[in-house]
């Protein structure tokens, strides 16, 4: 089973477990009946849990069940890829195999309230604890592209210290550095909402903390992905240097041969700092590089970070356009438009919108006034809407970047909508 494959990625991104559980299941060729008698549930239980969809009421053992009785990562399911699973290697029977997986799982299961046998013991985590916290954060990330980040970042800084604190009292190493790699995840992604906020300090910090967290979780990947999402908000904000002198560290963390979907993302992210610098050639060249690492993806098994987030040839392009707004260059933007086409209609309201406002760079860059503000305008609802402040200061940006004594209709309109904008 290709766990990488877009389908199964899509689904798991979207928190459709379900869906996963349901692709994984036709693939190995089981009938609903026979996955729930090893997983001791009954057929139209199953067929409940692949129809659940993504509102998020998800029952984890029953996941965890199925999960390990298919194979299945679990981290493609929303819980933490370290359960203790029985595992009797590929041999014997697909049944008694997966009868036992699926005890295993459910022994797991995660739930705060279980805790060590020695009461007041603090050598071991509870029971499926990091798969519940990791579960909370996979919560978050699924709310946030629909939700304002004000509303999100109060719980998610209460989540963070309750990750924090339990890994401060973790005696054991081991259950210390997992607990680590989940505070670095759960601290990078509070950077990520006070970046949409517009605060670039509190971003700053975050991402600093998440870093730190990643080296002490000792996983040179988490590393690597920390320090290129900081390299990736530098770069946005034109700290072109900064930027690849961030990238470079993280490739460090890399390795000489790197799971192609972390190459071709830093790849891409080095391509922003580049056309942030200035540099059309350098930027064109590592957008080559990331498109040649993506082709490689489904090569590969499924990269091992559990953020787990989709990057592909339509991510590539939607980095071209980007380059192509920093840059000036609207035939970059206009090129890239088909292949971005995945990026302009999912599900992720924000980045809808800042793509729409590369677009109407590109427009205004060719002339095009109308086009680029009605872009921008479209943008700017969607700013207004889900209260972020960088698609604000982004389309304030825009606004800045043309002067005329008499502007046309399009642009009166945007700065109409621009000037009601406080949020």
């Amino acid at each position: 089973m290709n766990w990488s494959s877009r389908a199964i990625a899509d689904a798991s991104r979207l928190g459709d477990y379900g869906r996963v559980v349901q692709l994984a299941r036709r693939k190995a060729r089981i009938s609903q009946h026979d996955l729930g008698a090893a997983c001791g549930l009954s057929q139209s239980a199953v067929s409940r849990l692949e129809l659940r969809g993504t509102d998020g009421s998800y029952d984890m053992t029953l996941l965890a069940r199925a999960a390990t009785a298919l194979r299945i990562p679990l981290r493609l399911v929303g819980l933490d890829d370290h359960h203790p699973v029985l595992d009797e290697g590929r041999d014997g029977n697909l049944e008694r195999r997966t009868l036992l997986t699926g005890a295993a799982a459910t022994a797991a299961a995660p739930a705060l309230v279980k805790t060590h046998a020695q009461p007041g013991a603090r050598d071991s985590a509870p029971v499926g604890q990091v798969a519940a916290l990791r579960l909370a954060t996979t919560a978050f990330r699924r709310m946030e592209g629909v939700t304002p980040s004000r509303m999100l970042s109060d719980p998610v800084l209460a989540h963070l210290r309750l990750v924090q604190t339990l890994a401060g009292e973790m005696d054991d190493p081991d259950e210390r550095a997992r607990l680590a790699a989940l505070g670095s995840e759960v601290a990078s992604f509070a950077a990520w909402l006070a970046w949409d906020m517009a605060d670039h300090g509190s971003a700053r910090t975050w991402y600093g903390t998440a870093v730190k967290a990643a080296r002490r979780s000792r996983n040179r990947l988490l590393v690597a992905y920390q320090l290129g999402s900081l390299a990736q908000m530098e770069a946005h904000m034109g700290n072109a240097q900064q930027g690849l002198s961030l990238i470079r560290a993280a490739r460090s963390n890399l390795g000489e041969q790197p799971p192609a979907v972390a190459a071709g993302w830093l790849s891409a992210t080095e391509a922003v700092a580049h056309a942030a610098g200035g540099d059309s050639q350098l930027a064109a060249d590592a957008l080559t590089r990331a498109a040649t690492a993506v082709e490689r993806v489904g090569e590969q098994d499924a990269p091992p970070w559990p953020w787990v987030f989709i990057f592909d040839a339509a991510r590539v392009e939607s980095f071209r356009v980007t380059c192509g707004a920093l840059l000036g260059l609207p035939q970059w933007t206009a090129a890239a438009y088909r292949g971005a086409r995945g990026v302009l209609t999912g599900e992720h309201d924000k980045q809808r919108a800042l793509l729409l406002l590369d677009f109407a760079s590109g427009q205004l860059a060719a002339g095009q006034l109308d086009g680029a503000f009605l872009l921008a305008t479209r943008a700017v609802d969607i700013g207004l809407q889900r209260r972020s402040g960088r698609i604000i200061d982004r389309a304030r940006a825009l606004r800045r970047a043309y002067t005329s004594p008499s502007p046309p209709k399009a642009i009166r309109d945007f700065d109409d909508r621009l000037h009601s904008a406080y949020i």
